[in-house]
């Protein structure tokens, strides 16, 4: 071995392809003559010593599974202060030279904290949400997306086959983007985002202008981000599939996809990706380079500084919105 020593961990919510990410950082480490601690459980893990030595072997058999066998978790104790420089302590006792951490913008900001505690951290973007500023893709969106767009296929039949409207919650945080291309593949009616304001009224006009064309169902994607003032108490779905059941004399259901989104096995794209990006992240520790996310820019593999990372805001794809609207019908 070369006497470098790194880590791996996965934080926040499971996503599809971490275990790919989590296998490419091992074996390329290995294929450098580093060695390799895997951190169970996050943050939360490495405060609480609960970390393994990886190898070959450790990450055999783990593409094609969903979720991460790392598992994950949150840590209030790691966000304090004394936490923080609890586990910045943990990683010199162990001698790491450096740690990867996989997840969304509070790995990332776990990552930059212990950056500044002297420890190199290279974070991956991994969340089905999509919603990294940073990337213009992370790790489990495509599969999410599949996931989804199964879901409303299948839903599609039996809206057709009893002329109902139904209105489906998909996840996607603050992010839309889930729902907008899930919407547009599946031909939703509608597609209600954060991102953009909506008026219900309108969607049942067009509903109603839809219906005398000859249609006589429809779909409704709406992001769990949405909110409005005429919507905006616990489930505001099901208010809204009254109202426009109340409204144009339609059976109206709405229905919820949920956590089944965040597991299923990862698409080859995730794969693919996840590894280019593992590998990409090790490159980083072996030359000394912390403070550093791995992401995704125009179609190439790249690495940013971490506060700038931070610092930045995701634009919203206006024309992929002004297509859903002008195609739905």
């Amino acid at each position: 071995m070369s006497g470098k020593r790194i880590g791996v961990l996965t934080s926040g919510g499971d996503a599809p392809g971490m275990n790919a990410a989590i296998r490419s950082v091992v074996r390329t480490a290995l294929s450098h003559d580093m060695s390799v601690i895997g951190i169970r459980h996050g943050y939360a893990g490495l405060l609480e010593h609960d970390f393994h030595e990886m190898d070959l072997l450790s990450v055999s058999n783990i593409l094609q599974r969903g979720g991460t066998v790392l598992h994950s978790s949150r840590s209030k104790e790691f966000q304090t202060e004394k936490g923080l420089q609890k586990a910045a302590q943990i990683c010199r006792e162990i001698s790491l030279d450096g740690l990867v951490t996989i997840g969304g913008d509070g790995t990332f900001r776990g990552a930059r904290d212990l950056s500044l505690q002297g420890v190199p951290c290279v974070g991956i973007p991994g969340t089905i949400d999509n919603h990294i500023a940073c990337s213009d893709y992370t790790i489990g969106f495509d599969t999410a997306i599949n996931t989804v767009r199964e879901f409303l296929d299948k839903l599609s039949d039996t809206t057709q086959s009893h002329n109902r409207c139904f209105l489906v919650e998909v996840m996607g945080h603050n992010a839309g983007d889930i729902a907008l291309h899930t919407g547009i593949a599946c031909g939703a009616i509608a597609v209600l985002l954060p991102e953009m304001p909506f008026n219900l009224d309108q969607i049942i006009e067009k509903m109603m202008n839809t219906k005398q064309a000859g249609k006589n169902y429809f779909l409704i994607v709406v992001s769990e981000g949405v909110t409005n003032t005429k919507h905006d108490e616990a489930g505001s779905i099901f208010e809204m599939a009254r109202e426009i059941e109340e409204k144009t004399g339609m059976g109206t259901r709405a229905n919820i996809v949920g956590y089944v989104q965040r597991g299923g096995i990862p698409t080859t794209k995730e794969r693919v990706i996840a590894s280019e990006m593992g590998y990409h992240a090790v490159e980083l520790l072996e030359k000394g380079i912390g403070n550093r996310v791995v992401v995704v820019r125009n179609n190439e593999i790249v690495d940013l500084d971490i506060l700038e990372a931070l610092s930045m805001k995701k634009p919203f794809n206006h024309r992929l919105y002004e297509i859903a609207n002008a195609i739905s019908m």
